[in-house]
């Protein structure tokens, strides 16, 4: 079984049984975590969330099922799509057998991703933590030269390693500006957690029924119906049926 299949099959297990689901891949890309969030959405639930977890600050996103009508309207019509989605068979919006997204998910998907990636930017950046990581590891290098009379070995980190955690700082920052822009563009709104950490808000998914067009076909474009009932096993890479409701 491919990483992928994996990946969707933990998902969609979550999906049958849980309100609240997280997704912990510990080496897979922001984007397959917005591949991911895409499907859970498809089903009824909505991105609330993201946490590091561990010494090694493993990322954890979370999601809960949406309460609003036009999200159970969608689940249901996902369901009634994509009867039963899983490994080798189609699921909303992804190419058979991949989380790479089709034409018509890849703004959402790439909308998605954006989110998860500007809010774990912010959990990896404790300003106030970092900076005292930086200029407290500068005196601790600064007492053991002091102490020790190891100066070029010591004095060298007592400068180097301030100036890293802090440059660390600074580039987190301007990445999460520029996610902050994109953000902005696609129509999120800015607001405060309960931590005063900014997070972004995204639009409200368009009124279900909304077209995409007609489902693509193996690579010219020859459109399929909707799938009905057990999906059948075409080619590998064919993208099945437009999402519903985004």
């Amino acid at each position: 079984m491919s990483i992928a299949a994996r990946h969707i099959t933990a998902l969609m297990r979550q999906i049958a049984t849980r309100n609240a689901i997280e997704l912990v891949h510990p080496f897979a890309e922001f984007q397959t975590f917005g591949a991911l969030a895409y499907i859970a959405e498809c089903y009824g639930f909505r991105y609330e969330s993201v946490r590091l977890v561990g010494k090694h600050r493993i990322l954890h996103v979370r999601l809960v099922r949406d309460p609003d009508p036009s999200a159970r309207q969608r689940a249901a019509a996902n369901s009634a799509a994509f009867p039963d989605p899983g490994p080798g068979r189609p699921v909303p919006g992804m190419y058979l057998g991949s989380l790479t997204p089709v034409p018509e998910a890849q703004a959402d998907v790439e909308l998605i991703t954006a989110l998860i990636r500007h809010d774990a930017f912010a959990a990896a950046a404790n300003r106030k933590q970092l900076q005292f990581i930086g200029w407290g590891s500068g005196v601790l290098f600064l007492l053991m030269a002091a102490l020790t009379g190891v100066y070029a070995v010591l004095l060298p980190l007592a400068v180097l390693m301030p100036a890293f955690v802090l440059g660390a700082l600074r580039v987190n920052t301007m990445r999460r500006a520029k996610l902050a822009r994109q953000l902005t563009a696609a129509g999120c709104t800015p607001v405060r957690d309960g931590a005063g950490v900014e997070r972004y808000v995204r639009p409200a998914p368009a009124p279900f029924g909304t077209p995409y067009g007609t489902p693509q076909g193996p690579l010219q474009g020859t459109p399929y119906a909707a799938p009905q009932g057990p999906a059948q096993s075409p080619a590998q890479g064919t993208p099945y049926g437009a999402p519903q409701g985004f």
